[in-house]
């Protein structure tokens, strides 16, 4: 099974979500029909970026202007979409949260950021989720974690042993760590056997300066497409039969020995 996925890589307006609303519809648009996708992919907390101190005012209750938006777009172009994350308010708290959305408009899964950046106070706004990130995407077994969650191999891997065969990592990565980002994700492409699908944001805000550079990773640890700093689309064709020859031809997930790594 092969689909085209394409990375949209924004510059996020900080603390702005209608006018992000309005360039994520003209991106997704320009991917479909410039890139002939199946799947987009947004980057972390796309709707406000890290304007943290604010977020009671301007994350979105339950979620649900946000999904119903990505809803419409995924209907209307065929499209399935990783929905990057956004500030989800919630009862008390506010989360850090990956809405996907299949072609049919169906939100299909949600995941809640596990590891929250504490260099970035995010503990100090967001509540961490608990549950993984493991779905079914049109026959994609399928995985999705948000930034800083790929620094825990063991956080992937609980979700490749079950199964999953892509990872979707969506984040707001600063540019001075622009070295571990790419050495992390070659690393769980390689470690994992799976495709790597990387969107990080460009741009800045009034306290950091972002990296760009979304990555398209193959299970053998091939660069199939990389963005550099600047906002833009990135595409790639992914073959999932791949996988399984990877996983066959060296059975690493075969000769685990999990009673020993306690």
């Amino acid at each position: 099974m092969k689909s085209i996925i394409t990375c949209i890589q924004l510059d996020i307006k900080f603390g702005d979500p209608d006018f992000n609303y309005q360039q994520v519809e003209e991106k997704i648009a320009q991917a479909v029909q410039q890139e002939d996708s199946t799947t987009v992919v947004l980057p972390e907390l796309w709707t406000t970026g890290y304007d943290l101190t604010r977020l009671d005012e301007i994350s979105d209750e339950n979620g649900e202007k946000t999904c119903s938006f990505l809803q419409k777009l995924a209907k209307k172009y065929n499209i399935h979409i990783i929905g990057g994350s956004i500030a989800k308010k919630s009862d008390k708290h506010v989360t850090n949260t990956m809405f996907i959305v299949n072609n049919n408009g169906h939100l299909i899964h949600e995941y809640s950021k596990l590891h929250l950046f504490k260099l970035m106070n995010e503990h100090h706004y967001l509540t961490a989720g608990k549950e993984k990130g493991l779905f079914d995407l049109g026959g994609m077994k399928s995985a999705g974690v948000i930034c800083y969650d790929i620094r825990f191999p063991e956080w992937i891997r609980a979700h490749t042993t079950m199964g999953a065969e892509v990872l979707f990592v969506v984040a707001e990565w600063p540019m001075p760590r622009l070295h571990h980002w790419k050495t992390l994700l070659l690393s769980r492409a390689i470690e994992n056997q799976c495709y790597v699908v990387a969107c990080n944001r460009a741009g800045s805000d009034p306290d950091n300066e972002f990296a760009g550079h979304s990555l398209i990773i193959d299970p053998w640890g091939n660069i199939l497409a990389e963005a550099d700093e600047n906002p833009g689309l990135i595409s790639a064709e992914l073959d999932i039969d791949m996988v399984k020859q990877v996983r066959s031809q060296i059975p690493i997930f075969d000769d685990r020995l999990p009673n020993y790594y306690r």
